[in-house]
């Protein structure tokens, strides 16, 4: 890439930027669509709502398996052949759903579902942000970040394909998700990171980044727990209030939607006024929001303006939280950084439907958002008390 003359390098990047987005919108896509489309059929089929929930964490259990090698197959092959192994990943699962549709078939499946996202995720989101130029780096992560909403927003649309059969969702995405796989392998450049050294220890660099950022990292966590509890007990929790499936399909894109018209904007303003300053304000506004859902009840229109407000202002937590991490942190510790959001985001995603489908088996379906709106205000609350300080 260095022989190249500065104009065309400067068209292939944004080509190959371009790329990136378009994978990371497939990526959001079939996550989107996935987590409320089998817990739908799942519920349909009797499952019990602890069961469900277990059933959706799979797809997290198989991303938090990524995030523990991430770093060093990205090393050994690159970007490109990692973005490629996930979407094929992903596309053979997708295939397998409905030929296979016993529960234990979908665990598996999910598994494998989570461990494909989670290497283009991992390897996408690293690209971009050793990329963007400090000033320009909320910006840039956010517009990533849009990208990624933009897919997990349109993907419970697919919920109204059910109407044309169970395999019909399914197939759609698996469609999308080949033509990605083509672009890729013909546009993409096969590019590595920087080597990093090894002088320093896996343990004692991902050590070093939660000595100097570990609030920044909590977004992560914090995200990955709503974004997988939402879609996946939203679902159960709207049928036994009394919501139609279509109804369903119908508010759950506004979280996303909400995050897609505040991403860029909290993004901007992370650069102006302080990313610190911005995630608890976004945090506390958001947990508020959250809590004050089950009061809506089935009012259609206020669930979907709080659902709305709190997936605006919660929606760019996972990108800020990284932007956050990268002003904090010396650059030789972003890769390590990237494995410990991925990491934080896999365990918030595995806690989130599990937690939510006992709160919804025991009777407490309103506990999903008093204790996820919970969360988000505690931790703005304690960004009050975190200074960051120099690497040593």
């Amino acid at each position: 890439m260095s022989d190249q003359h500065p104009a065309s390098a400067a068209t292939n990047g944004k080509l190959h930027y371009m790329i990136i987005i378009t994978t990371i919108i497939a990526a959001g896509l079939s996550q989107g669509l996935l987590l409320p489309v089998l817990s739908i059929l799942l519920e349909q089929k009797g499952v019990s709502s602890s069961l469900n929930g277990l059933n959706a964490a799979a797809l997290y259990v198989g991303s938090f398996a990524m995030t523990l090698v991430a770093e060093r197959v990205l090393g050994a092959i690159g970007f490109k052949k990692l973005i490629a192994s996930g979407l094929s990943l992903v596309l053979v699962a997708l295939i397998l759903f409905p030929l296979l549709p016993g529960i234990g078939a979908w665990f598996v499946l999910r598994l494998l579902v989570g461990i494909g996202d989670s290497a283009i995720n991992y390897a996408a989101q690293l690209w971009v942000l050793l990329m963007a130029p400090a000033e320009h780096r909320g910006r840039n992560i956010s517009l990533y970040g849009m990208s990624y909403g933009l897919g997990f927003s349109l993907g419970p649309l697919g919920l109204s394909l059910l109407r044309f059969g169970e395999a019909a969702p399914f197939l759609v995405i698996a469609l999308l998700f080949a033509l990605v796989l083509a672009l890729v392998a013909w546009k993409l450049p096969d590019s590595r990171p920087d080597q990093v050294e090894h002088a320093e220890n896996q343990a004692r660099r991902f050590g070093r980044c939660y000595s100097l950022a570990w609030y920044a990292l909590i977004p992560a966590l914090l995200y990955g727990y709503m974004e997988a509890s939402l879609n996946s007990n939203f679902p159960v929790y709207g049928l036994r209030i009394g919501y139609s499936t279509d109804q369903i399909a119908t508010l759950l894109p506004f979280a996303g939607i909400g995050g897609l018209l505040l991403q860029l904007p909290l993004g901007i303003w992370s650069d102006r006024y302080g990313r610190k300053t911005i995630l608890i304000l976004s945090g506390v506004g958001g947990g508020a929001a959250f809590s004050l859902l089950p009061l809506a009840g089935d009012h259609f229109m206020l669930t979907l303006a709080l659902l709305m407000i709190a997936g605006g202002l919660v929606g760019s937590f996972f990108s800020l939280g990284l932007s956050y991490a990268a002003d904090i942190l010396p650059r030789n510790l972003l890769p390590a950084a990237n494995v410990v959001g991925s990491f934080h985001f896999s365990l918030g995603s595995i806690a989130g439907p599990g937690i939510g489908g006992l709160l919804l088996q025991f009777g407490w379906s309103g506990g999903v958002f008093a204790l996820m709106g919970g969360l988000y205000i505690v931790f703005g609350l304690v960004g009050l008390l975190f200074s960051p300080r120099q690497a040593i």
